[in-house]
């Protein structure tokens, strides 16, 4: 792993704080520039149908591609979001979610990462939700340095 970049206990310690930690996301895996983070299935995460509910996707796929975005930067800084955009792709009713995020390209301050995020069932994933997201580069507050 390059030393230069954020090491991965960096995204262990931000996902531990806030609803990242109330949600119950679990980092899976991080290489520079990629992340997986799933989700287990709660009752209190789906909707009237009992899917996973779409801000609930959404926050998911966020987090992974900050996680992917952060992961690739320089040590000390970390990536937000300003923009992202979720296509639903089919109802997410598996009793897990995986979000898989990766930086398309980091350029400057701002970063583009695409994320898709699947609903497990077994064995079985099945693409739920495609998502594209805008990161800005950031200083990390200093109690992360």
């Amino acid at each position: 792993m390059n030393s230069s970049l954020n090491p991965p206990s960096l995204a262990e310690t931000v996902n531990a704080k806030g609803f990242s930690h109330a949600a119950g996301f679990r980092i899976v895996n991080i290489v520079p520039g990629h992340a997986e983070v799933a989700l287990a299935r709660r009752d209190d995460l789906v909707q009237f149908f009992g899917h996973f509910h779409g801000g609930v996707i959404t926050a998911l796929a966020d987090q992974a591609a900050g996680i992917a975005v952060t992961s690739g930067l320089p040590k000390g800084r970390i990536g937000v979001t300003v923009e992202i955009k979720v296509n639903f792709l089919s109802p997410a009713d598996g009793g897990e979610l995986i979000a898989r995020a990766r930086t398309l390209k980091m350029s400057g301050s701002i970063g583009v990462a695409t994320v898709d995020v699947f609903s497990k069932d077994g064995a079985t994933e099945t693409l739920c939700a495609f998502c594209t997201a805008t990161m800005r580069a950031l200083d990390l507050p200093a109690e992360f340095r």
